[in-house]
C-alpha cells in the first residue's frame, strides 16, 4: 500500500500551533515574527521534530530546520515554509506548508524510507515582512548585509537588531546561515492559496507554474486645498479628483499593458485638510501592481507614470512618487511542475495549473534554487484573518501529493 500522512496528526499539530499567539477576544493569532510567540512556536516546532527522531538545527536567521538524513551526499531537498503570522491571522497561511512538511519527513522516518538526498524541513523566518522583508529565505540565499541588519525596523520602529539581541541572539550570526546554491536540489513549499480561484473552479490542488512579481509606490498628488463653497469647480485644483481619475484609469491601463494575470491595487489614501467644506489639497495613497513577466512590470509602470503625469497636467496638480518595494518575478521550475502535474494525475487528484498571485518563500528561493509551489483551496478565498480555512479533505491531498513527490525527488 501506497504511503500516505497521517491527517489527525495534521490536524492535531495545526490546531496545538494555532493556540500560541492566540488572542481571547478576536480570536485571530499574533504570532508576528520574533515576537515571544514566535519564539515560543520555534521551540514547539524544534520539540515536534525531535520527537520524531529528525535532527533539528537553527541557524543565525533563526529558521528552523528538521533533517531526515539521505545516504549520499548528493544536494538536498528543501521543503517548508513559515510559522510567523500577520496580526490577528489565521490558522494556516504558512504554518499549514511547514506542519505538511514535518508530517512528510515523519512518514518517511517512520515507515522506513531511506531517501539518496537529505530531506530538510525548513520553518523561515518573518515572511510576513515585520521587518520590511524575508528575512529568513533572505539570509538563507545571502541577501543580507551587515547594513541591512543594523537599520531594518518594523512600523512601531523597533529594529530587528535590538529583537534579535532581546532573544539573545546575535544579529551578525544570521550573514552565516547563508548557503552554497550547490548544496541544495530544490525547494518545494505547500500553501493555501489565499484566493478564490480553487473553490470557485471546485479543484482539489493547484500546481503553481509562476510567482507573480510585484512593485509598491507611495503616490502624492499636491493641488491646492481651498474652500468648498466659495471656489468655482473650473477653478479647482482638486487633489482628491486626481486620484478619482486614475482610479478609473487603471482598468484600461491593464488591459491595454497588462496580461491577464495583471493586478493593480489603490488600498490607502490620505486626503489633506480631510474637512467636510474644503477641497482636497493633498492627496497620498499606495499602489500596488503585480505581473508573472518582469517586462509587463515595467510596461505597466511607465504606463502608469504617463496617466498620472497627463493627469497632474490636466487639473493643475503636482505628480510625484516614490517606490517602497519591488520583487522580481519566478517562474517555478518546469521539471517539478511536470512531475506535480504528474502526481497529482497519478494520485487521481482535480488539479489546475496556476499561478500565485501573493509572494512567498519559494520567490526568493526561486533566485537561486529549482522551486516548486503547491496551492490548496481557501474557503471563500479568505486570509489573513481568523476566518481563514481549508477543508481536511484538500489538506491531505495536498500533503500525500507532496509526499509522494518528496519521496520520488529524493530519491533520484
Amino acid at each position: 500500500m501506497e504511503l500516505q500522512v497521517d491527517l489527525e496528526r495534521i490536524k492535531a499539530n495545526i490546531l496545538a500551533l494555532a493556540e500560541i499567539g492566540r488572542n481571547s477576544d478576536d480570536r485571530g493569532i499574533y504570532r508576528m515574527a520574533f515576537t515571544d510567540a514566535d519564539m515560543q512556536g520555534k521551540r514547539w516546532l524544534t520539540e515536534q521534530i525531535e520527537a520524531a527522531g529528525l535532527e533539528s538545527n537553527r541557524d543565525g536567521a533563526l529558521n528552523v530546520s528538521g533533517i531526515l538524513h539521505g545516504t549520499t551526499d548528493l544536494p538536498r531537498v528543501l521543503v517548508g515554509s513559515h510559522i510567523d503570522t500577520v496580526p490577528c491571522a489565521g490558522a494556516l497561511d504558512g504554518t499549514l506548508g511547514v506542519v505538511v512538511a514535518l508530517e512528510c519527513l515523519r512518514c518517511m522516518k517512520a515507515s522506513g524510507v531511506q531517501p539518496l538526498r537529505t530531506v530538510e524541513l525548513i520553518a523561515f523566518s518573518d515572511e510576513e515582512g515585520r521587518f520590511g522583508g524575508m528575512f529568513g529565505s533572505q539570509s538563507l540565499c545571502g541577501q543580507i548585509n551587515p547594513q541591512m541588519l543594523a537599520t531594518m525596523s518594523d512600523l512601531s520602529g523597533v529594529t530587528l537588531h535590538d529583537e534579535l539581541l532581546r532573544h539573545g541572539c546575535e544579529p551578525m550570526a544570521a550573514l552565516d546561515a547563508a548557503r552554497d546554491p550547490d548544496s541544495i536540489a530544490s525547494y518545494l513549499e505547500l500553501h493555501i492559496e489565499q484566493g478564490p480561484v480553487l473553490e470557485r473552479t471546485k479543484k482539489t490542488v493547484g500546481i503553481v507554474d509562476e510567482i507573480t512579481g510585484l512593485f509598491t509606490w507611495a503616490i502624492t498628488l499636491r493641488g491646492e486645498a481651498n474652500h468648498a463653497g466659495t471656489t468655482p469647480m473650473d477653478m479647482r485644483y482638486d487633489a482628491f479628483m486626481g486620484l478619482a481619475d486614475f482610479a478609473h484609469e487603471l482598468p484600461r491601463i491593464l488591459e491595454e499593458n497588462g496580461s491577464d494575470r495583471s493586478r493593480a491595487t489603490i488600498g490607502k489614501a490620505q486626503i489633506t485638510p480631510g474637512a467636510t467644506n474644503t477641497v482636497p489639497g493633498l492627496v497620498e495613497f499606495s499602489l500596488d501592481v503585480r505581473d508573472t513577466s518582469d517586462t509587463i512590470l515595467d510596461e505597466l509602470g511607465v504606463a502608469m507614470r504617463k496617466a498620472l503625469s497627463a493627469i497632474a497636467r490636466r487639473r493643475n496638480l503636482m505628480f510625484e512618487f516614490e517606490q517602497k518595494s519591488h520583487l522580481t518575478p519566478v517562474a517555478c521550475h518546469q521539471e517539478i511542475v511536470d512531475r506535480l502535474l504528474r502526481q497529482a494525475g497519478r494520485l487521481g487528484l482535480d488539479h489546475l495549473r496556476m499561478p500565485s498571485g501573493a509572494a512567498h518563500d519559494a520567490q526568493i528561493m526561486g533566485g537561486m534554487v529549482p522551486v516548486g509551489m503547491i496551492f490548496v483551496p481557501s474557503k471563500n478565498g479568505q486570509s489573513h484573518s481568523p476566518a481563514e480555512w481549508t477543508a481536511w479533505s484538500d489538506i491531505g491531498a495536498g500533503a500525500n501529493l507532496m509526499l509522494q513527490t518528496l519521496i520520488e525527488m529524493a530519491s533520484e
